[in-house]
């Protein structure tokens, strides 16, 4: 049953947000070949939240990337931008 991964936030104060989505384009394709990894997309709300929806295959190939992705270098540029303190995540078991 695949897992619908879904993370708002906002951006830090200081934040350029070009320097947020070309951050946010290196993470998703750090993420695009990892197992189970299926799809990726980021939205921003009139509010100014940001959405991060992600699909995976399975929970433990969300784990999986969890414990790895903020290890990353490449994923350190987007979560110096991002405001640390809005963070939110949320997973959802696809019924489809």
């Amino acid at each position: 049953m695949s897992v619908i991964e879904i993370t708002t936030f906002r951006l830090t104060e200081a934040a350029d947000e070009a320097a947020f989505l070309s951050a946010d384009q290196i993470v998703q394709a750090e993420l695009a070949p990892r197992e189970g990894f299926l799809r990726r997309t980021t939205a921003r709300g009139d509010d100014g939240v940001w959405l991060v929806l992600t699909l995976w295959r399975s929970a433990t190939n969300a784990d999986d990337s969890a414990q790895t992705t903020f290890e990353d270098p490449a994923a350190a540029a987007f979560t110096e931008i991002v405001d640390g303190t809005t963070v939110e995540t949320e997973r959802y078991r696809a019924l489809d």
